[in-house]
């Protein structure tokens, strides 16, 4: 399984960015795939998860600013940042979870068997 994203940049405050994560040995149709982040110094945060129902999760910090979406087809997972502020910035990171998972759970790193390596978000203000 690899997951790759791809899309981070250098935006200003209430710019918007789209980042991609491109799978392959998994289908994100058939599992639960989430985007979560890392800011320096902090511990890995949930942002957004989609399980294979379609159920959607986000963290409130971003809600009504970033969606979480999928293109089975091109078997990529996608997520819409607007509105961005100084506090978004941090490496992102998306994950994918094999396992059956209630939506209290989709947020929680501790869930999620696969992982990409990351790509940097930073927001100036």
């Amino acid at each position: 399984v690899e997951l790759v994203e791809s899309g981070g940049g250098s935006v200003q405050a209430g710019g918007s960015l789209r980042l991609s994560c491109a799978a392959s040995g998994l289908a994100v149709d058939d599992y639960a795939v989430g985007w979560f982040r890392q800011a320096p110094g902090k511990e890995h945060e949930g942002v957004a998860a989609i399980r294979s129902d379609g159920s959607t999760s986000y963290a409130d910090s971003v809600k009504g600013r970033f969606t979480i979406s999928k293109d089975n087809a091109k078997n990529t997972l996608y997520l819409q940042m607007n509105s961005l502020k100084p506090e978004d910035t941090a490496t992102y990171y998306c994950a994918a979870d094999v396992q059956w998972e209630e939506m209290t759970r989709m947020l929680e790193t501790a869930v999620y068997d696969y992982w990409g390596q990351g790509t940097q978000v930073t927001v100036s203000s």
